[in-house]
Order: structure tokens, then C-alpha cells, then sequence
């Protein structure tokens, strides 16, 4: 049986980040990554991907070249987690035991728990930028008009923004390739808003009246029949009477049953469902009631598990009201690393504080962005430095340079070698 002083459950954007920090901090530390994947993706360009304007290949890396020297890396997957006697069990190599663990595997894509997406994902109209960006791209070539629907599931999601990102591509595409007047570009969401935080949601919200973009508020995806070409929504609005007062004529909305609105499509992008890992989910470090329930139980300012002190958790997995993004995991790493170090050698957490910062770079066309970042509450918390000069809550060019060309290039020569 291995036994490692810190053990880091995942070799992604946290794994690797605080894995890297900690080294800075103390090489001395005897740290493992636990992590199967050969390949390591810069997701973020992932929209971009799907709207033809970045290469797939070019958010692909090897692995072995990010794992940090010092750093054991293990190549296997956690199959079972046994916090009350300090034990992960693999795949291939057997059980591993910890003195201090830090949980970062990220979330599973899970198509299964919406019925017929699996089955319409297999098909030529049905697409997800989190699953195949290059198959959005063909299917956005081969459109010719109609209904075009994106949307996103009830569960939380990675980068909550970008279901609404290659919609705004899209609609921009559609109008270069010449069937924006036959198209009907629909945004369906479970959310009661386009954002939650008001002061991006003001230009979101003009930029969908100006592009003539429908937008449907309290839209549950429950089921996709692809035979049909049909998606179903629940209107989870408790007035569910002034849905029928809001239907659209030319979109063909037809109310079915008590509550629930069915939608043909010719073109439909959707996030899949998501959840933490299965070992999570089933493990007593996981919530196991509520709305977080499956999510890593963390205290949401020190990031330290509330009831088994040597843990930590940061990025997707963790239960945390913000948004789970890379840039969230830029500001919630150092205070992980700061925290657990300090546990070392006290006993206790330090008092290194995240405040739920994340940041959605909205991409609402192919040369336009607005930066949205906010911490927790849906409060605004834009780098003072960049807003003193760009007013990040409109759409600009520089911001589009910035996620196209900066973000990545800081991601793989600095984030992920534990420097920025």
C-alpha cells in the first residue's frame, strides 16, 4: 500500500495549479497526483472551437509535460474514498493512504440523466461544445434555417456562461452564411435571468434585443425525443399560466399536460447534465442532502472539508455558490495551498480567505467579449486594474483578444506552473 504525505485527487486546472504552488512553497513536500488522463485540455477555447475560429488540437496537451517535477503522478482512478481511515481505492493500483488530501477530480459529463440526449446526441442536429466542439462547428456549417435551440440542464455546470457564448456565435454565424432570416435563435434556460449579476445582465440583455434572439426564462430541459426532432421543457415558474403569454408563434411552442412546453428543432446545442465523480458522490465527503447534494461538503471561505480537517477541495467538485471556472480556481488555489500548509504544521486551518471570485468571459460574437467577474452574492468584482481603463460590462474588442490569445497562453506558461 502507498502512502503519500499530500495526496491530489485529479491531474486537471486545480490538481495541477496547487500541486505547483505547493512545491514553490516547500520542495521539500512529498506530494502524488492521482490521475489517468494522458491528455490534458485547456477547455475554455473549447466555444471558440465550436464557432470554427480555434483548433481543437491547439487546446490539446500531453499531460507528462505538466505534472510538476517532485510530483509522483499516478497514473490510475480513484474508484472508492474512505475518509474516516485516510484511504482512496484504485483502479489498477490497489489502496493509497494520505496524511492530508486534496480533492480536485472536476465534474462527469452526465447525458444519461436528461431521457433521449444520449440517443440525440448520436444524431446530425444535436450537439454540446462540452462534449465535441468540432461536431457543433459542422453542424453550424451545415444549417439551413429553422429552429435553433441552446440550452442547459438543471444541475450545476462548468463555465455556466457558455451555453449562451456559441449562441451568440451562432447567431453572428447564421448571419454570414445567409440564413439568419430563416432561423430562429432560441435561448431556453432554467434561470430566472440571462445573468445573474445586474450589471452584465443590462448588456446581455440589450444584445438580445438587438439580435432579435428569444429568450426563454424558467426553461427546464426533462426530455429530448430525437425521432421527432423535439425537446420538451418544464416551466418551472410557479404562475405557470403566463407561460401561454409568452409562447412565440413562429417558434411552434405547443403546451402539453400541466406544465410543460414542447419545442421542434433543426439545430440543438445543449449542456449535458453534469456531476461530481462517482466516488464523490458515494463517499461520506460528499453532501448527501440539499441542493449541493453530491458536491464536496467545504467551509466556502477556507476551502478546508467541515468535517474531516485534512481535507481540502477546490475547483468543479466542491460545493461552492460561484460559478466553476478556471478563473475560479486561479483565486481559490493559493488559498488551498496557504491553508493546508498551515495545517501542517498547526493543526489548523490558516486564515487565507476565497471569496467566491469567478469570471465568465461572455464571448457575444466573433470579435466581441464582455468580461464578467463577480464573487459571491452576484456581486461585481472586476480586476481594478483592467476596469480602470476598459469598461468590462460592454462588449470589446481588446476582451475578445484577451480570451483568444492572452487567457490560454497565461493558462499553459503560467497557472499551470504554479505562477499566476
Amino acid at each position: 500500500m502507498s502512502h503519500y504525505q499530500i495526496l491530489i485527487i485529479g491531474g486537471g486546472t486545480a490538481g495541477i495549479t496547487v500541486a505547483a504552488q505547493l512545491l514553490r512553497k516547500d520542495k521539500n513536500l512529498q506530494i502524488a497526483i492521482l490521475e489517468p488522463s494522458e491528455k490534458h485540455y485547456y477547455q475554455p477555447a473549447w466555444t471558440l472551437v465550436g464557432a470554427g475560429t480555434y483548433k481543437f488540437s491547439d487546446t490539446e496537451r500531453s499531460e507528462a509535460k505538466y505534472i510538476p517535477k517532485g510530483v509522483t503522478w499516478i497514473k490510475d482512478k480513484a474508484t472508492e474514498l474512505i475518509p474516516e481511515s485516510n484511504t482512496v481505492k484504485t483502479q489498477k493500483s490497489g489502496s493509497i493512504t494520505y496524511d492530508h488530501l486534496v480533492l480536485a477530480p472536476g465534474l462527469i459529463m452526465a447525458p444519461e440523466l436528461l431521457p433521449g440526449l444520449t440517443e440525440a446526441l448520436k444524431t446530425d442536429v444535436v450537439c454540446s461544445n462540452y462534449i465535441d466542439p468540432e461536431k457543433t462547428w459542422k453542424i453550424l456549417q451545415n444549417f439551413k434555417g429553422g429552429n435553433a435551440i441552446f440550452t442547459q440542464p438543471t444541475t450545476p455546470i462548468k463555465c455556466g456562461g457558455a451555453p449562451q457564448k456559441i449562441m451568440y456565435l451562432s447567431e453572428e454565424y447564421f448571419r454570414k452564411s445567409g440564413v439568419r432570416d430563416k432561423t430562429n435563435v432560441v435561448f431556453a434556460t432554467p434561470g430566472t435571468v440571462i445573468f445573474g449579476v445586474p450589471e452584465f445582465a443590462k448588456t446581455l440583455n440589450m444584445i438580445i434585443i438587438d439580435r432579435d434572439i428569444i429568450l426563454k426564462t424558467f426553461y427546464a430541459p426533462v426530455k429530448i425525443d430525437p425521432k421527432k426532432q423535439e425537446i420538451t421543457f418544464r416551466y418551472t415558474h410557479e404562475n405557470f399560466a403566463q407561460c401561454a403569454d409568452t409562447l412565440v408563434d413562429k417558434v411552434g411552442e405547443q403546451l402539453t399536460g400541466d406544465s410543460e412546453i414542447v419545442i421542434k428543432y433543426d439545430m440543438l446545442h445543449i449542456a449535458p447534465p453534469q456531476q461530481a465523480p462517482d466516488f464523490v458522490r458515494n463517499s461520506s465527503v460528499s453532501l448527501q442532502e440539499g441542493p449541493n447534494r453530491g458536491w464536496v461538503d467545504v467551509d466556502i471561505n477556507s476551502l478546508q472539508h467541515l468535517r474531516y480537517p485534512n481535507i481540502f477541495s477546490l475547483g468543479d467538485v466542491a460545493a461552492l455558490p460561484t460559478a466553476k471556472t478556471g478563473a475560479a480556481i486561479r483565486k481559490q488555489a493559493p488559498v488551498v495551498v496557504g491553508n493546508l500548509l498551515h495545517f501542517i504544521k498547526n493543526q489548523k486551518s490558516g486564515d487565507h480567505k476565497y471569496e467566491g471570485y469567478s469570471s465568465c468571459p461572455l464571448v457575444t460574437g466573433y470579435s466581441k467579449m464582455v468580461l464578467a467577474e463577480f464573487k459571491y452574492n452576484n456581486v461585481r468584482d472586476s480586476d481594478p486594474l483592467i476596469s480602470k481603463f476598459v469598461d468590462t460590462t460592454k462588449e470589446q474588442y481588446s476582451m475578445w483578444l484577451l480570451k483568444k490569445y492572452v487567457l490560454p497562453k497565461m493558462y499553459w506558461d503560467m497557472m499551470l506552473k504554479g505562477r499566476a
